[in-house]
């Protein structure tokens, strides 16, 4: 892959990168989609979210809502298929945010990774977090760092034998770290958590977003 001889250059990354399988991005279309499916698995495990997830196809005949659909859907069918209110709400905001402001990945996909995250934590229930993960999974954007990850945090701490007890200091080390992986940060967290628990990204653990 592409990216494997840039990160092979950090000595301690090179040992993830080699002994890994590489890793390719994907691109969605429905970005309203991945935004509602996140918000939903927020806090809980991924058999649990999946579960969610798909009794909120049924709803909608096993495919994909439009926006408006969503808006149209009672609260309580949502709250129904395991939602809390809070989740009902912000799902429900994201919908009405692609109705009134758009996200279409082409208008996305000409913007800079803080443009596309200014933009979108305006939408109530999203955070910096979030909206990392949909530059990553979504748009396939390669130079993407999570440094609120708890994942990501776990796993430099302990390759890169960083002090925990400052968050403050930790979080500037592990930019500093990152800064020499750019332009492929993306792959680089891809690695570190492969590496620390061995599972798909999506089983990790999330951080407490704070919700404006």
């Amino acid at each position: 892959m592409h990216y494997i001889p840039h990160l092979t250059k950090d000595k301690k990354l090179k040992k993830l990168v080699e002994s890994g399988q590489p890793h390719q991005l994907k691109k969605r279309k429905n970005i309203c989609t991945y935004l509602c499916a996140s918000i939903m698995s927020q806090q809980l495990s991924t058999k649990v979210a999946d579960v969610i997830y798909q009794r909120f196809l049924q709803l909608y005949g096993g495919k994909e809502p439009t926006p408006q659909q969503i808006i149209d859907t009672p609260f309580e069918q949502l709250r129904g298929i395991g939602l809390s209110n809070a989740k009902v709400n912000y799902v429900k905001n994201v919908a009405e945010f692609e109705k009134t402001s758009g996200m279409d990945p082409k208008k996305l996909a000409k913007w800079s990774n803080e443009e596309v995250i200014e933009y979108l934590i305006k939408i109530k229930g999203v955070g910096r977090w979030t909206v990392e993960m949909l530059l990553m999974f979504a748009l396939g954007r390669e130079d993407v760092f999570a440094v609120d990850d708890l994942g990501i945090q776990n796993a430099m701490i302990s390759l890169y034998k960083l002090d925990k007890t400052d968050k403050k200091q930790l979080k500037a080390d592990m930019l500093r770290i990152s800064q020499k992986w750019a332009p492929y940060r993306t792959y680089a967290c891809l690695h570190l958590w492969r590496w620390k628990d061995n599972t798909p990204v999506v089983k990790k653990k999330r951080p407490k977003e704070k919700i404006k």
